[in-house]
């Protein structure tokens, strides 16, 4: 079973994102859009299938380091685990700094800062390859000598934290403030107002940005999102977008020495022969956010099969030990052909018809033959199955005449 911290925490998740979406349907304030909030979700989802695998790249370098190039073995206590959750905190705070400093890097986080929203399911969007570029900041910690086991808790517990400061709901938290990464600080930090970008990187703790002058007060509201918008809900194009404008531009770019600069340095720059560091704009007061219209049709179809994608991606991630290296790849490119197809859904996009109806036999013939790990009976499994195809296909050709029709009407 996995005990990850962040994979236990899931059904909490969802919890207190219905519970704040309820406050603000009664508070009036609409902060929820449900394609930008399953968009956000699929990102984690995206996010937590593949780093079933790059876990090798992470966890087993640092394991390698710690085994055969730590200075000491460190014991595990209240002191030293309060120890490694503060230098954790440091090495995440210049982590996610160069994160946003060096333009390869933003490749990694970028996914994070899209939603032009501002709410909890924000904090489930993430990116399936920063780690990539920020593995290596933690790898002090294994020279110094805290174990791999203690390393994933705190990491885990970090990122925990960082969930319930995703929020409009909470305006101040008074003296902790001064300390601690709250609501307030972490709404600087996702918005693109110009005075807010690259502020407030702290995971946990704040101090680290007032060190450091990387910190700014929340002053007026700001508004989130990044300076170019992603302008899609597909979470793969989320987590490839950054990449391929970099490959586009770095074509453009005749000279190597130059073409290196712009790989590391800050994002939006260029030679000056090219026009120069391109600065953020402040947010115009007639800018519209990035949103497509959907039948309430289609909506209920993307909600019926989330439910389905999110029992089954629970599944996957608590029981991963228990499956083959074919099953984890089979479950993988399920999990993540389904996210894709609900971006098509939501953008009306014409392929998604084909695509889902051959989708929809393949997750129930992937059901049927994955979930006798959860225990379920065979007659009971066979009728769940059954079910879900017969449901969802008849729910599949209702949503395409829904298109039609929406179709027909427009050309009338």
């Amino acid at each position: 079973m996995n005990l990850s911290p962040v994979v236990i925490a899931i059904p909490i998740y969802f919890i207190l994102m219905g519970i704040e979406l309820v406050v603000h349907r009664l508070q009036k304030h609409e902060s929820y859009r449900l394609n930008d909030a399953i968009t956000n979700i699929n990102c984690g989802v995206v996010s937590q299938v593949s780093g079933a695998f790059l876990k090798v790249l992470s966890i087993g370098i640092y394991t390698y380091f710690y085994e055969f190039w730590s200075i000491t073995k460190i014991p595990n206590n209240i002191w030293t685990i309060s120890l490694l959750f503060l230098l954790y905190d440091f090495c995440y705070y210049w982590a996610h700094r160069m994160s946003h400093e060096v333009n390869l890097f933003w490749g990694g986080h970028s996914v994070h800062h899209q939603s032009e929203e501002y709410n909890l399911s924000v904090a489930l969007r993430q990116s399936s390859t920063q780690v990539i570029w920020t593995f290596f900041f933690y790898l002090p910690l294994a020279f110094i000598g805290f174990d791999p086991v203690s390393l994933v808790i705190v990491s885990g517990i970090n990122l925990l934290y960082q969930f319930w400061i995703h929020t409009e709901s909470i305006k101040s938290l008074g003296w902790l403030e001064y300390i601690l990464n709250t609501p307030s600080h972490h709404r600087v930090h996702h918005a693109r107002n110009p005075k807010y970008i690259d502020k407030n990187h702290g995971g946990t703790f704040i101090i680290f940005d007032r060190l450091f002058g990387t910190f700014q007060k929340e002053e007026e509201k700001p508004t989130y999102g990044i300076t170019k918008q992603l302008g899609s809900w597909n979470p793969l194009w989320a987590n490839v977008s950054h990449y391929v404008q970099m490959g586009t531009e770095i074509k453009q770019i005749p000279h190597w020495k130059d073409r290196l600069r712009y790989v590391f340095a800050k994002p939006g720059w260029l030679p000056d022969y090219l026009g120069g560091y391109r600065a953020p704009h402040e947010p115009r007061p007639d800018e519209r956010k990035f949103d497509t219209p959907s039948s309430p049709t289609a909506n209920a179809y993307v909600l019926f099969q989330y439910l389905w994608v999110l029992l089954f991606t629970s599944l996957f991630l608590f029981k991963l030990s228990d499956f083959s290296t074919l099953q984890k790849l089979s479950a993988a490119v399920m999990i993540m052909w389904t996210t894709v197809n609900f971006s098509g859904v939501f953008e009306g996009k014409t392929w998604f018809r084909w695509l889902e109806s051959i989708r929809i036999a393949l997750f129930a013939a992937l059901l049927y033959l994955l979930l006798p790990i959860s225990g379920l009976d065979t007659a009971y499994l066979s009728i769940l199955v059954i079910g879900y195809g017969i449901i969802s296909y008849l729910w599949f050709i209702k949503v395409i005449f829904s298109y039609n029709q929406h179709a027909k009407s427009l050309i009338s």
